[in-house]
């Protein structure tokens, strides 16, 4: 049984309820997928107070997502759970980096080069722009960037709020802005570094810090 309780519990360990809450608690758990998921209450949608998920009064860790990235070091994006959205700290992301690449699966496709080479060149671009350099329509670019993200070879570095309509109104609409991982956090992936195992082991264990019932397999469910 996991520590945690179910977000309607006001007795559980942790609350999001703030921008800095969402922060402190993705730096606390190291790794954490954004919404619910294999492992009972180790989420930041099942942490956080119903009320306060994303109802017409306010947007939750939807808008306070861009809070926690803007600091610098923290990693968002489709990284667990085969392409699920998530949250790590700068130093959890390097493992998972470390660990992702070594699989099989996660070779580079030559459908998705062009996409990851621009990204490279340019140091960043908005999914907006990666659509007009592809060629391609948002389904399949959103298909190319998850896959991307999947193998930790890009990660979204900031996000734009998009206001809409006759009085500009923000509804919670983001544009994205994709980069590689090593230039966000200036990783030296040419320096001797821990084996993926090794990598792949003290990810599994600084999830059992939060999730201490976890099983091997929803582990390994969760990092791939």
């Amino acid at each position: 049984m996991s520590i945690f309780l179910k977000r309607t519990d006001p007795a559980a360990p942790w609350r999001v309820d703030s921008p800095e809450a969402l922060w402190r608690t993705i730096r606390a758990c190291g790794i954490i997928p954004f919404f619910e998921g294999p492992l009972a209450g180790y989420s930041i949608e099942e942490m956080t107070p119903q009320e306060l998920w994303f109802d017409e009064d306010t947007l939750g860790p939807w808008d306070w997502k861009i809070y926690a990235v803007q600091q610098g070091d923290v990693a968002y994006g489709k990284f667990l759970l085969g392409g699920k959205a998530a949250f790590a700290t700068a130093e959890c992301y390097r493992d998972l980096l470390n660990w992702r690449r070594s699989l099989p699966k996660c070779a580079l496709r030559e459908g998705d080069r062009q996409a990851y080479e621009a990204v490279s060149e340019a140091g960043t671009l908005t999914s907006r722009e990666l659509r007009k350099i592809c060629g391609l329509k948002k389904g399949q670019m959103d298909a190319v960037t998850t896959r991307l993200q999947y193998q930790t070879r890009l990660v979204i570095g900031d996000f734009e709020r998009v206001y809409k309509g006759e009085f500009l109104e923000y509804q919670g609409w983001q544009l994205s802005s994709f980069c590689r991982p090593e230039d966000l956090f200036e990783y030296d992936l040419a320096a001797p570094f821990r084996t993926p195992q090794e990598s792949y082991a003290r990810l599994a264990a600084r999830i059992r810090e939060t999730a201490p019932a976890a099983s091997d397999a929803e582990i390994r469910k969760l990092l791939g």
